[in-house]
């Protein structure tokens, strides 16, 4: 388990355990675009079954951004539910957690990819470029949260 202090008294910790599942859940079923109405029952599995989470805490320990990947820890990692609270963000503080999630875990040197609608230059930042030719998608049905 990793935990890095950052400055400002924030602190990244990719222990399972210390995850705040309803810090996450608000969050995500509430103000995210990508998760709006997801179940709290879905956040737990999604959270249990990751290959990886981090979680993102001020100086008062409380969990204002989070990470969690899928993947097999050999050929591919599928980075998600990536977000920092609004009134955290524009300190670097979104990027130190991709950077963490990525190049601090057992499998940094692996395939990663990503969906996102507007942050892709947060992304660049730690080595995310346009998805190759090869990729292709299947979406998911329409009204199904994610």
């Amino acid at each position: 388990m990793t935990i890095r202090s950052l400055p400002g008294g924030y602190e990244l910790d990719d222990g399972p355990e210390r995850i705040d599942v309803d810090a996450a859940f608000a969050y995500l079923s509430g103000e995210s675009y990508w998760a709006q109405g997801r179940e709290r029952a879905v956040m737990e599995d999604l959270v249990r079954d990751a290959t990886r989470v981090v979680g993102l805490y001020d100086s008062t320990g409380a969990m204002i951004g989070f990470a969690r990947a899928i993947g097999d820890r050999h050929t591919f990692a599928y980075l998600a539910d990536v977000y920092v609270l609004d009134a955290h963000r524009g300190r670097g503080l979104g990027v130190e957690l991709v950077r963490e999630m990525v190049e601090a875990s057992d499998f940094p040197h692996i395939r990663w990819m990503l969906g996102t609608l507007d942050a892709h230059g947060l992304y660049r930042k730690v080595g995310f470029g346009e998805p190759s030719e090869r990729i292709m998608e299947r979406r998911r049905a329409a009204g199904d949260p994610g």
